[in-house]
Parts: C-alpha cells; sequence; structure tokens
C-alpha cells in the first residue's frame, strides 16, 4: 500500500481533482474500487490528492509535454522519459513509457533494448544522443560530458533540447516520488537485504585471525610439500 493516506472521492472538494477522478475511474471511488485503464491500481492520483493544488500542477505538466506546440518529436520524448524510469529504477514510470512507445508505433524489440540501448543498434544517431543524454540527467545527476552535448547539439535545436531537459527531469521526479511514497507499480519489497548465511554458520569477526575466510578455510599445508 502506498505510504500516504488516498484520498476517497466523497472527500474531494476540489471541482478540478473531481474533474480528474471522473476521467480516470468514472463514478467509482478510487480507493475502494481501484484500477485504471492502464491495469494501474490509481494511487498515483489518490495520494497526490492530499495536496490538489500538487496534483493539478503535475497534471498541467502532463498537458504542457503532450501539448502540439512542443517542438520535439513525441518519439525521442518518451524513449528519454522510459530509459528515467529504468535508470531510476521505478517500474511505474519505465512500465507507463514503454507503453506510451507501443502507442506511438515504436516496435517491441526497440522498446526492450531501452534497457540496455548502448549495445544495441536499433536506435540511429539522433536516439542514441537523447538516450545518452537522458543518462546524464538520470545516472549523473546532469553532469553532461561535452561529447554527449555536442552530439545532441547536432540533431536537435534549442527549443527541443529544453523541452527535452525539462521533460525528462520531471519524469526523473516522478520516478522517484514513486519509489520514496511507494505508489502504483513501486510499491515493492526492498530489493537490497542480507541474505541468510547456511545453516549452522556462526558469526565472527573475519578480521581477527589476520587471515582472509577464505584462506582460513583452507586445509594446511604439509611441511614435507612446502617449497
Amino acid at each position: 500500500m502506498p505510504r500516504l493516506r488516498q484520498i476517497p472521492r466523497a472527500e474531494v472538494s476540489d471541482p478540478k481533482v473531481l474533474a480528474l477522478y471522473d476521467q480516470l475511474f468514472g463514478d467509482r471511488d478510487p480507493v475502494s474500487q481501484p484500477g485504471t485503464a492502464t491495469g494501474t491500481r490509481g494511487d498515483w492520483w489518490t495520494v497526490f490528492a492530499n495536496s490538489p493544488d500538487v496534483l493539478l500542477h503535475a497534471a498541467r505538466g502532463f498537458g504542457l509535454y503532450r501539448d502540439p506546440a512542443r517542438k520535439l518529436d513525441p518519439v525521442l520524448r518518451e524513449l528519454a522519459q522510459t530509459r528515467a524510469g529504468w535508470a531510476r529504477g521505478s517500474q511505474f514510470v519505465y512500465s507507463q513509457h514503454c507503453k506510451s512507445l507501443r502507442g506511438l508505433g515504436v516496435s517491441e524489440a526497440r522498446i526492450a533494448a531501452v534497457a540496455a540501448w548502448p549495445v544495441s543498434d536499433l536506435f540511429d544517431r539522433r536516439e542514441r544522443a537523447v538516450l545518452a543524454y537522458a543518462d546524464a540527467l538520470v545516472l549523473d545527476g546532469g553532469r553532461v560530458a561535452d561529447g554527449v552535448f555536442e552530439a545532441l547539439k547536432a540533431e536537435l535545436d534549442d527549443e527541443q533540447i529544453l523541452e527535452l531537459t525539462y521533460i525528462t527531469c520531471l519524469y526523473e521526479m516522478h520516478a522517484v516520488m514513486s519509489r520514496a511514497l511507494r505508489l502504483e507499480f513501486d510499491d515493492r519489497p526492498e530489493p537490497v537485504v542480507e541474505v541468510a548465511a547456511p545453516e549452522g554458520f556462526a558469526a565472527r569477526d573475519f578480521m581477527d585471525t589476520g587471515r582472509s575466510a577464505d584462506a582460513a578455510a583452507l586445509p594446511a599445508k604439509d611441511p614435507e610439500s612446502a617449497g
């Protein structure tokens, strides 16, 4: 379950938030009867509704990047968003934008290749520049190598690069928030946990003996065979 309370339909007083609920869930209460057309629970919306202003601001962001006034090719936009979700480890953002790529007619092979794009030959020069830039934004915190930016500038103009930067960073934020609040497909157990030792293992400080654990486990050498 999400880490924050979900807001049921009966508690929504803002008409714009109620309109979003209607659009996504019909006349259902999304807390007691969750589910959206894309297969998500819908709790991203019901948790964000804790602050109607934040929810509406986010929804305006979705409208902005889909606006016909955008100069950036939608496929490039979605490649970067999908890669941002994968790189930040958000199953929710990654999954949703795989669907968006599919809706734009991108092949299954190319969608699958986003996860390992540096070793794939399914992307052209422009797409590779966009994917490398997305990695620099997400994995390197915005520290973009000159060579990456030069490759991007050779393919896109300044307005397109600004749009790409804003939209990709917006979706990194959504990926981080979804993980932090355990929303949608990011409501999953912590993957990094201790793996239990074999039965009968006795805990010890391996540094006490002056030998490594591996060395301590080896049989002593026969003195006659030494040398």
